[in-house]
């Protein structure tokens, strides 16, 4: 599909004043279903966020038209669109590789889907003019896609999505063909245009940074149902599965609690500085870990774990620990202390965290 739309005043029956996006999405690929309801209001960024396999790409391609729905429903602006052809939606897509035609300038890959619309030549190329300008790109209007820098073919496909006035725009790992340094910079332009986006925008990354600095509300997807949607804080403070706990960095367990002591469904208790009763979770992140070759005394730890090292990998400028024992968990720490401690595969440890460390909420 190539990003196109129409009028969205034209050819939409069953519209109303309802704004914004109304989706129900159930689609039966084999032996796996996608089944998960999205809501949205102009002006939305929303990020579905999930693992391989979850059903983000088949949702993307439903709401595209690209795949066809087994049940439920999806209302744009108060308009049924499940049974409107692709072409016929008021939908602008950017593809993970963008997807420019190679043989086409800047210029004419924007105003493709002007011209698609029924725009003429002249409107098309005005139009497409004003939108690589925006982007800063004026000077590229004539630059083929071979020609331009990953971050540049980036913005012209946002532009060519952007050009047809689109009431839903869909990103498919918007940033993830691009190097490192590019994708700082792109991301913030890429979070200054949706944040001028007046229409819903649907965002489909990997990347829980790009998650958390683009979207407004994060949806987690696992096996095709919604495990947990939120404010992208909300998220990052209380996650409700491994998943979403490794993609935000926490150690996270299940149990339940009794006071201050969450004990742990596999595993010890966890003291904590909550006050909880029944089923909970207790998470902390892998730098509130303290390491000892010996059991510490005098430690203020009131959390004491006798473990051992699973594996040891670079994580940023830190040396993060994989420990097991009495508690899987991992442990960050710089290379100085792991050098001190003369960590390796197999070498026993004492893993410590401070109860204030720790945050306990309602499972």
């Amino acid at each position: 599909m190539t990003e196109s739309t129409v009028p969205h005043d034209a050819g939409q029956p069953g519209r109303t004043a309802a704004p914004g996006l109304d989706a129900r999405l159930v689609v039966d690929r084999g032996a796996f279903r996608l089944d998960i309801a999205l809501t949205a209001a102009p002006g939305d960024v929303v990020a579905l966020l999930g693992p391989n396999g979850a059903g983000k790409t088949t949702a993307l391609r439903a709401l595209a038209g690209l795949t066809p729905l087994t049940a439920g429903h999806l209302r744009l602006d108060g308009a049924e669109l499940h049974r409107t052809p692709p072409e016929a939606r008021p939908v602008g897509v950017v593809f993970q590789d963008y997807l420019l035609f190679p043989h086409l300038t800047a210029l004419d890959n924007v105003a493709f889907g002007p011209r698609c619309r029924g725009a003429g030549k002249a409107e098309a190329r005005a139009r497409a003019a004003e939108w690589l300008d925006r982007m800063g790109l004026a000077g590229h209007a004539g630059a083929r896609p071979r020609h331009l820098s990953g971050g540049q073919a980036q913005r012209v496909a946002l532009a060519r999505a952007l050009a047809i006035d689109p009431r839903l725009l869909l990103l498919d790992e918007p940033l993830a063909a691009l190097d490192a340094r590019t994708r700082l910079e792109v991301r913030a332009r890429l979070r200054r245009h949706l944040a001028a986006f007046e229409a819903v925008a649907v965002l489909v990354t990997h990347d829980p940074l790009d998650a958390m600095v683009l979207a407004d509300r994060l949806v987690v997807v696992e096996h095709g149902r919604i495990v947990q949607e939120g404010a992208p804080t909300d998220i990052a403070r209380h996650p409700r599965t491994e998943y979403i706990a490794q993609l935000v960095g926490l150690n996270l367990y299940r149990g339940h609690a009794d006071g201050h002591t969450v004990r742990l469904d596999a595993g010890p208790a966890v003291s904590t500085t909550e006050d909880l009763s029944g089923p909970a979770f207790v998470a902390f992140p892998p730098g509130a870990v303290t390491l000892y070759r010996d059991r510490p005394t005098g430690s203020s730890a009131r959390n004491l774990w006798r473990c051992r090292v699973a594996g040891l990998e670079t994580h940023g400028d830190q040396i993060r620990a994989e420990l097991t024992g009495e508690l899987s968990l991992a442990a960050d720490l710089t290379t100085v202390a792991a050098a001190e401690l003369d960590l390796h595969p197999g070498a026993p440890v004492w893993a410590a965290v401070k109860a204030a460390q720790t945050h306990a909420y309602p499972a």
